[in-house]
């Protein structure tokens, strides 16, 4: 069988890949963990000189790979190169500060010598979307890479040419084939992978539906499984807000990745007073947004995928019907491709798909609180918990609203919420578990074990 890659500017087909079979699997498999038995056994410092490497070679081909993101899902060169200096400095803050996060802690107890110490865990298998498809495999491959760990990349099939370009790009660095694999492969197949004896771990980012299938899977294998799900991130706007710059940084999130980011804005929950004014900021801010070819000088590309398109043009649609109100857009862009209009609802009702259900697109959803307690109460009735974010002038207030109302995994304070090496990056809720990035993520996949010496 085989998977094609097609454009989504205009359907074109990019290439056509032939899928592997069991025995190929099998093969990759068996291989890696014969490269985990050897690579386990290198030194910190020679895994932090490889990403050094690492990030070299992905800065080099920076320009190339924007380009093959662009053709593959439609992302405006812009962000794509923005995706891969992103994915250089990962590459360079593990290089940096993995030792530190990996060395020995000395315990005090009754023994002679007690300590923790971390040992890899061996082949771990990653899930990942298409939506940023560079950035969503290095920030899980790189902490587990200089952990000690070998990974299989199970990639987005709409994106098999950048999982191939990535599995290029790590094995020049490392010097090793069987480090870093890619799987061009059918879902139906993880099921296989997951259940054999080698693979000792799986992390997945993408849907909700697909988190529980890994989940489940993991866990009847009694593996070791990280999720990071879908979101649909509130952004509360106090009546004491800076509206313009509230309106900016709402836009800003909002329409990362032509809207199709789990951690954007979807929801903007705004106090009464300051309705009006917010809203008109938000449709100025939109309107400026200019639409084609993300090969060109454009803000925004098409969706990814036509269907993901006419899902999102659905969820509009019953969004209005359930009472909502169109400020801006709402309808699909005459032509080919998978385009469609910046939109802008308000007066959205609890109920609608606008409310509850995450909106994968260039849309944004305008909710009226009453006031600070009404919003916080909007923001957190939801099945999603990835960010969320509050914009007031008060930074204590803010703050106070981010570290001890909010229920999501990152909390933001004038400013968008975004994924920082520096910093743990995951969800709660339906928006998966575990965590990302930092000390914390690279702690994810090992073994850390007590040494007891009497």
């Amino acid at each position: 069988m085989t998977v094609k890659s097609i454009n989504p500017v205009n359907g074109d087909v990019i290439k056509t890949y032939d899928q592997m079979t069991t025995n190929d699997v099998k093969k990759i498999i068996s291989g890696s963990q014969k490269a985990f038995l050897e690579w386990k056994k290198t030194s910190l410092h020679h895994r932090s000189e490889v990403l050094y490497k690492l990030a070299d070679e992905l800065r080099s081909r920076k320009d190339e790979l924007a380009e093959l993101m662009a053709l593959e899902m439609g992302k405006v060169l812009k962000e794509g190169k923005s995706e891969i200096e992103k994915c250089t400095w990962v590459c360079e803050y593990y290089a940096e500060n993995g030792k530190e996060f990996l060395e020995d802690e000395l315990i005090h107890t009754d023994a002679h010598k007690s300590y923790v110490t971390i040992n890899p865990l061996g082949v771990v298998l990653a899930v990942m979307p298409w939506n940023f498809p560079f950035w969503q495999v290095f920030r899980f491959a790189v902490p587990a890479l200089m952990a000690g760990n070998v990974a299989l990349l199970k990639h987005a099939s709409n994106v098999s040419g950048c999982a191939l370009k990535i599995e290029e790009i790590i094995a020049k660095a490392i010097g090793m084939s069987e480090i870093f694999r890619t799987l061009i492969i059918p879902s139906d197949m993880v099921e296989l992978i997951i259940e054999n004896d080698l693979v000792k771990a799986v992390t997945l980012t993408g849907s909700t539906p697909a988190g529980r299938s890994v989940a489940s899977l993991a866990g009847k294998h009694l593996k070791k499984s990280v999720l990071e799900l879908g979101g649909s991130d509130p952004y509360i706007v106090l009546e004491d807000a800076d509206l313009k710059k509230a309106a900016k940084s709402c836009v800003s999130s909002r329409l990362i990745n032509n809207g199709q980011s789990c951690i954007a804005a979807k929801r903007f929950i705004v106090v009464d007073k300051v309705k009006q004014s917010f809203e008109k900021l938000v449709v100025q801010e939109m309107s400026k947004l200019k639409v084609g070819d993300p090969m060109t000088e454009v803000d925004l590309g098409p969706m990814a995928r036509v269907d993901l398109r006419d899902e999102l043009h659905a969820q509009v649609e019953k969004s209005l019907e359930m009472g909502a109100t169109c400020l801006l857009g709402g309808e699909i862009n005459s032509g080919k491709g998978a385009f469609y209009a910046p939109t802008v609802l308000s007066d959205i009702k609890w109920g609608s798909p606008a409310y509850h259900e995450e909106l994968f697109g260039p849309v944004a959803s305008i909710i009226v609180a009453t006031n600070e307690n009404e919003a916080i109460s909007i923001a957190n009735d939801s099945f999603f918990g990835l960010g969320a974010a509050v914009f007031t002038s008060d930074n204590e207030r803010g703050e106070r609203i981010a570290r001890e109302e909010l229920e999501a995994g990152s909390c933001f304070v004038n400013e968008f919420v975004r994924s920082d090496p520096r910093l743990p990056f995951g969800g709660i809720k339906g928006s998966g578990f575990g965590r990302e990035l930092g000390s914390y993520g690279i702690k994810e996949f090992v073994n850390i074990k007590t040494v007891y010496v009497k």
